[in-house]
């Protein structure tokens, strides 16, 4: 093994607009930019395969999951492919980013070829069922059948990365596999408060992501109605994103706009003129878009459940709720007036000074190697590369 392990990273989602994508990108553009060896393996709108890259076409047997994330039961017809690839590439350690069509390809490789195997926890899949249910009274059995069977996937890998503090513990005892923790980065000089052009004295209440109804984003009505009771009218909602619940949201607030799923310095400027940020979500394991606000100088109000109430210190950068009625006073008590915006908008920035991506996979790549150095003795031979590409 030379300085840096040789990584084979298969990621369900790459080209699409997700964290895990996001992520995904940035842990592809850290290894190009700091010269270690990856080979990034993930779908895309044809199959090819050049040099490091191997970008695989799903087919339109594929099942939508999610806004841009599928999983595709005929991606398995490219192995052959994926096989080759990574004879010729012989990385050290396989990661994988979840139990999708591409993670379960990373697995065959694994067992195929002796490969050491990573694997990283983005969504709780589980939780994500059980909202989904049809049949609400057997909901909580759906979720807690679905971790069980999570735990068993992670249990395959060397090694376990998860988001947050509360995952990590969970996943290192009942996945019985070491973990660790791999938080998210954020780009301070896209976000930044020095964005902001607003002087009016109207509260923009933000909110960045997907409208689905495991993003809880109905709660947003409910801040309002919360609003207009305690006789505010001082204020506009800024919801930026797409999703089944966009035009539910347009018909039930009454003060709101809704521009859509922004980009680049479109969304870095929309962040900057919130006042506020509003993640109302009970569901996910970080919340880049939360960092994101923080960043732009927004304190954020965020719920009690899963990872986001890690990245809020209570009182000073904004709020961790426990309730939902709680989460619209605190909207309410913000709106009126009480609780000063400029030090708690400091405060945000600061928190998010020096988190940067470069030192989140610093830690990864000691992963890497752990799980590299930890599997050596118990793995095949190593494999001769493959004699020529497939096209």
């Amino acid at each position: 093994m030379s300085n840096y392990p040789r990584v084979a990273f298969f990621t369900d989602s790459f080209h699409d607009v997700n964290g895990v994508a996001h992520t995904s990108r940035q842990l592809d553009g850290f290894a190009r930019r700091t010269g270690r060896p990856l080979l990034s393996v993930h779908a895309g709108p044809q199959t090819d395969w050049a040099h490091d890259t191997v970008e695989l076409q799903r087919s339109d047997a594929r099942i939508l999951l999610d806004d841009g994330l599928a999983f595709d039961p005929l991606l398995f017809r490219h192995m052959p492919l994926v096989e080759r690839a990574v004879r010729e590439f012989q990385p050290d350690v396989i990661h994988i980013t979840g139990p999708g069509d591409l993670g379960w390809l990373g697995l065959i490789a694994h067992w195929r070829l002796g490969i050491p195997v990573v694997a990283s926890w983005h969504t709780n899949l589980h939780e994500y069922a059980a909202r989904r249910f049809p049949l609400p009274a057997i909901a909580r059995p759906v979720q807690d059948l679905c971790w069980q069977s999570l735990m068993l996937f992670y249990r395959i890998a060397e090694r376990c990365l998860a988001p947050n503090e509360e995952l990590r513990s969970l996943i290192e005892v009942q996945a019985k596999t070491p973990t660790a923790l791999m938080e998210r980065g954020i780009d301070t000089e896209l976000f930044t408060p020095t964005r902001r052009q607003r002087s009016d004295e109207t509260v923009v209440l933000g909110y960045v992501g997907r409208l689905r109804p495991e993003k809880n984003v109905q709660l947003l009505a409910q801040v309002e109605q919360a609003l207009r009771a305690a006789g505010l009218t001082n204020y506009r909602f800024l919801i930026v994103g797409d999703g089944s619940q966009r035009e539910w949201l347009r018909n039930n607030l009454r003060q709101a706009d809704l521009p859509g799923v922004l980009k680049g310095s479109p969304l870095a400027d929309a962040y900057a003129s919130m006042d506020v940020f509003l993640f109302p979500s009970t569901t996910d394991t970080y919340g880049n878009v939360i960092a994101e606000a923080l960043a732009s100088g927004v304190p954020a109000i965020v719920t009690s459940s899963g990872g986001p109430k890690f990245l809020v210190r209570d009182g000073e950068t904004g709020f961790v709720a426990s309730t939902d009625a709680q989460f619209a006073q605190r909207a309410v008590e913000i709106v009126a007036g009480q609780h000063p915006l400029p030090p708690m908008r400091a405060a945000a920035r600061a928190w998010a000074e020096g988190r940067t991506w470069d030192a989140v996979f610093e830690g990864v790549w000691d992963c890497y190697r752990e799980a590299a150095g930890v599997s050596i003795a118990a793995c095949p031979p190593r494999f001769a590369p493959a004699s020529s590409k497939v096209r």
